[in-house]
């Protein structure tokens, strides 16, 4: 699996022919009415095929896909490896209760705060609610491990990992 492989598919899927061939192959058409080159196509990057009953739209390539070029677990570092565990589509699942796993994450979540800037209690709390309902939490958890400081009613980033 190769980037080339992702390009292809999202350049069938750009096309209008091709995007069009596709959708109704989808819904259940059989390829009947449909452009033969934009069927062949599709089946050249892997989304129709032709069988005994006409074509098929094959829309577990975008599974295979996904699954071919994600990185093996084998491969990321525990810390990367932890963070996938608790994060979901950037948001996270649950808070850790151990607090190494859970200072693993802490370190994550501060890194939307820039060093140098204040921030007040209502723009920390939305910042945080991206991550997790439950902000106030959150917040605290920053702040028992120095990774967010607090004065006059403003916030302002005291640790965690720094992006060069």
């Amino acid at each position: 699996m190769s980037t080339q492989d992702i390009r292809q598919v999202l350049g069938l899927l750009y096309q209008d022919d091709t995007r069009e061939a596709f959708a109704r192959l989808v819904l259940g058409g059989t390829g009947d009415g449909l452009s033969q080159k934009a069927l062949a196509k599709l089946a050249g990057g892997g989304l129709a095929v032709q069988d005994g009953n006409g074509w098929r739209a094959r829309p577990e390539r975008f599974r295979e896909l996904l699954k071919d070029s994600a990185e093996p677990a084998a491969e990321l570092d525990p810390e990367e490896r932890l963070l996938r565990t608790f994060l979901v589509d950037g948001r996270l699942a649950s808070i850790p209760t151990k607090r190494e796993k859970r200072l693993v994450v802490l370190r994550y979540v501060s890194r939307v705060f820039e060093l140098g800037v204040r921030y007040s209690e209502k723009d920390v709390n939305v910042a945080l609610r991206a991550f997790h309902d439950d902000y106030a939490a959150l917040r605290r958890y920053l702040i028992d491990e120095d990774l967010l400081s607090r004065g006059d009613g403003m916030y302002w980033r005291s640790g965690g990992p720094v992006d060069l």
